[in-house]
């Protein structure tokens, strides 16, 4: 089965609730790759990887994230899937 790739962008207040922090040990357990970064402006963005099931269920996770956040709306965007450039997931630098 090929993994499915997307990049999210959540927005709303997302940034010093523990957003990226909550997301990172989701990712772990849903068996995620990839990455996610606050971003200037206010938002979060990530980019995710993983099984159909298991990007379904991150995308699900997103749209209300940890206690605390108060998520508007995330946008989703496929993105093209590249075998081996993930093999865990990370928080990067804001952007």
């Amino acid at each position: 089965m090929q993994d499915h790739r997307r990049r999210l962008v959540i927005v709303g207040h997302v940034q010093g609730v523990g957003f990226r922090y909550a997301m990172t040990r989701k990712a772990d357990e849903f068996g995620i790759r990839g990455w996610v970064r606050n971003r200037l402006d206010g938002e979060v963005e990530a980019l995710i990887e993983g099984s159909p099931e298991a990007v379904a269920q991150m995308v699900a996770w997103a749209r209300h994230g940890p206690r605390g956040a108060r998520v508007e709306r995330v946008e989703v965007e496929p993105a093209e899937p590249t075998h081996g450039e993930f093999d865990d997931f990370s928080m990067r630098p804001n952007t």
